[in-house]
């Protein structure tokens, strides 16, 4: 709590009281460890972030004028949704689907008004929530898969794939690539005794990731680390830190090949590793196949001004759109299908705008914008419209973008000042 008062550099505009910081960066904290059980509805991440907007909103929150755009985005793109919808309300399923949809929004404008002010301190937190809850999600899939706790493997594994404390051992793995980016951070760039703890972390994260047997999450946690790692040197400030990271990086991929070879002597791991890693997935292939409904579906939409409406996909094709693009179009028709893309794009491109920033919160911003950037890549082939982390990471990412516009402008008028 003490750390929770003083960490970080305060935004100019913030002004709240010590008793109300502490308050707010441990809301901050929670909201970021309770991510990571979801197994449940609700969650206890949407008690706990619903009790924060609250206390926030109660205790000092203010709305910039820089996340206009995003409220806009975000306000058509439900509006599509829920115009879509209006004739299927009847469907108890599609009123719900409707109503998370409008509660990731809110969830969104949160995160990007949390972080824009306090913005070092509340980022800080928000990294050891989420290094946190990713350890106990990832510790409980081990302990599943390798039936560590009694009764424990029907629980936290499904169709022999670690799934810890999520439903889903896709969104499980897509969950720890931002966690495992931090304490990859801390692994490169931090003094040894604080390297060394994030090397377990994340040795557990990576071992988690793996046996979700998650294609998209492995391509995600190599691509996302690289192109962090690739900024990391970009925007260090010396030569000795880029030879750190580099030396480090090449260290963790060695010891990262060293684990995959030691976990593949197990049979059973190397048969589903196997299997998984394979590119010819019978529901990847042929005209109704992943790719091919891609295609089918993209021609419906073309025809079809306000889509077929949310979680309708399934009733024309075997399965659901597994592209979140797509599913944008037939969920919520032009309006949402052109909105959700602008919203995400416009994101990614404003974000490589503020890479070298030279900003307090620089590092959290690398690793979020990194693995943002990830889910962006990997919403092509998955959906990913109710990943409640990638809205926390969309938010996040507006929040520090209209931050870093206010901490350059007070920058430059002190210097003219002096």
């Amino acid at each position: 709590m003490a750390y929770a008062a003083t960490a970080g550099e305060m935004n100019a505009a913030v002004r709240a009281a010590p008793g109300v910081l502490v308050v707010q960066r441990a809301l901050v904290w929670l909201v970021g460890a309770s991510g990571a059980i979801v197994f449940i509805e609700p969650s206890p991440y949407e008690i706990v972030t619903l009790l924060a907007t609250v206390t926030f909103f109660a205790t000092g929150l203010r709305l910039k004028l820089a996340l206009m755009p995003l409220v806009l985005l975000l306000t058509l793109l439900n509006v599509g949704y829920t115009i879509s919808a209006i004739p299927l309300f009847g469907q108890s399923e599609v009123a719900s689907w409707i109503a998370t949809s409008w509660y990731m929004a809110v969830t969104v404008v949160f995160f990007a008004m949390v972080t824009s002010e306090d913005t070092a301190a509340r980022l800080d937190m928000l990294r050891r929530g989420l290094v946190v809850g990713a350890m106990v999600a990832s510790l409980s899939a081990i302990a599943g898969y390798f039936n560590l706790v009694p009764g424990g493997h029907d629980l936290l594994t499904l169709y022999e794939r670690a799934r810890g404390t999520f439903k889903d051992p896709n969104v499980l793995g897509a969950f720890l690539v931002l966690p495992a980016l931090f304490s990859l951070q801390s692994v490169v760039s931090d003094h040894l005794a604080k390297a060394f703890r994030n090397v377990i972390a994340f040795g557990m994260m990576s071992l988690a990731i793996l046996l979700a047997f998650s294609r998209a999450a492995w391509g995600g946690l190599v691509l996302t680390s690289a192109f962090m790692l690739a900024l990391m040197v970009l925007t260090s400030r010396s030569n000795a830190q880029r030879s750190r990271i580099i030396i480090m990086a090449v260290v963790a991929a060695v010891l990262g090949l060293a684990l995959i070879a030691i976990l593949l002597s197990f049979d059973s791991v190397a048969e589903m590793f196997k299997q998984r890693a394979s590119f010819d997935q019978s529901y990847d292939e042929g005209r109704f196949g992943r790719f091919g409904r891609h295609i089918l579906g993209a021609e419906m939409a073309l025809d079809l001004p306000f889509g077929i409406g949310p979680l309708q996909f399934h009733r024309y094709f075997p399965e659901d759109t597994h592209n979140s693009y797509l599913n944008a179009f037939m969920s919520g028709g032009w309006l949402s299908g052109v909105c959700y893309p602008a919203l995400v794009f416009t994101t990614v491109v404003i974000g490589f705008r503020h890479i070298f920033v030279r900003v307090p919160w620089q590092r959290a911003y690398l690793a979020i914008f990194s693995a943002f950037v990830g889910i962006v890549g990997e919403s092509f082939v998955i959906d990913t419209d109710h990943w409640r982390h990638f809205w926390m990471m969309l938010g996040a990412m507006w929040g520090m973008i209209a931050a870093a516009q206010a901490y350059k402008i007070r920058a430059d008028a002190e210097v003219s000042a002096s």
